[in-house]
Parts: C-alpha cells; sequence; structure tokens
C-alpha cells in the first residue's frame, strides 16, 4: 500500500487565500501513522463561512498564519506518494494559493480525489463526504477538519482493499485546477 497524506481545509471567506484551518492524516501501510490538525489566522477578519464549520475570526486571531503553520505540518509530507482530498481540486487550490501568497513552495505530489475514487470503487452517487461515509459506515463531524481528513484517509485505503490499487482512478491532472480567484467551497 502507498504511503500518503489526506488533507483537509476549511476556508474563512471565498477567497482560495482564506485557510482557517486544516488537517493532515498520515497513511502508512494502510494505517494512520500520524495527525495534525491547526488553526490558522486567514489575510482577512470578515468570515463568510461560519454557518458551516462554525469558525468565527475571534476562534482565529490569535493563531499563526498559513506560513508559519505549513512550515510546521510540511515535513508529514517527507516519503509519501500523494495527497488525498475529498473535491481534491478545492484542496489542492486552496493549498498551492495559500502557498503562493505565504512565498512558500507548493509540494509537489499528486492529488488523489476520494469523489473520483469513491465513484470508481462502489459506483456510489451521490458522493459528498457524508453519503461515502454512512455508504462505508466511517463517523463524520462534517467541517471538522480533522474528521473530513480522517474520513478522507480512510476512504482511499478501503478502495485500496476493494480494488487493486493499479485500478484507482489516476491522479488529478496538474492543470486541471480551477482557475478563478473564488473559493467555491468543499464536497
Amino acid at each position: 500500500m502507498a504511503a500518503f497524506v489526506a488533507i483537509d481545509f476549511e476556508t474563512a471567506d471565498p477567497g482560495w487565500d482564506s485557510a482557517c484551518s486544516v488537517a493532515l492524516v498520515r497513511v502508512e501501510d494502510g494505517r494512520v501513522a500520524a495527525t495534525a490538525q491547526r488553526l490558522i489566522r486567514p489575510p482577512r477578519s470578515k468570515f463568510a463561512f461560519t454557518h458551516i464549520h462554525g469558525l468565527r475570526w475571534q476562534d482565529v486571531e490569535a493563531e499563526p498564519t498559513f506560513g508559519a503553520v505549513w512550515t510546521d505540518l510540511r515535513p508529514m509530507l517527507e516519503g509519501v506518494d500523494f495527497l488525498a482530498a475529498h473535491n481534491a481540486p478545492f484542496d489542492k487550490r486552496v493549498l498551492e494559493t495559500c502557498c503562493k501568497a505565504a512565498g512558500l513552495e507548493p509540494p509537489g505530489l499528486d492529488y488523489r480525489c476520494t469523489v473520483r475514487i469513491a465513484r470508481a470503487a462502489w459506483r456510489l452517487f451521490p458522493t459528498r463526504l457524508p453519503d461515502v461515509c454512512r455508504y462505508l459506515d466511517i463517523p463524520l463531524r462534517h467541517h471538522d477538519a480533522l474528521s473530513d481528513a480522517q474520513a478522507c484517509a480512510r476512504i482511499v485505503v478501503e478502495a485500496e482493499q476493494a480494488m487493486r490499487p493499479a485500478t484507482l482512478p489516476p491522479p488529478l491532472a496538474r492543470a486541471k485546477t480551477p482557475r478563478s480567484g473564488v473559493a467555491t467551497g468543499g464536497i
């Protein structure tokens, strides 16, 4: 089995640079090897998505910025084969935009999307994260970054067990991230 990190972001507003929470779950040999969750002070104090994830400016105003958080978390990616996320184009774009804003190099890893994986492995529709978790009996506190990343990690592991890893959907094409400057939210 591949070593990978499942990642999930929550954003404060429609800007791709507005990460306010991130979680990583590192998986090695099909088992969780490490987890991390951090709050992030986004570049703007106005929160548009509190109704989704429950986070407010008051929760993050004393937290470090993305650059400091990512410098601390990036070692979790060492030696992994890919990043996984549910609706991976969203998390990929948030990570790339936040890295660019912080003057950091984004990771040069492939991304695997658990929406695509769930459709290929179990022919599931709809494939929103709560739907896939319900099908696989995975506990979920949707829009809690750590819970979402843990669920994503379990989806990849269960799919690798259900299918030959070589038959999992290919990684996202590197040029397939949305081009607009507005985050449209995760699934």
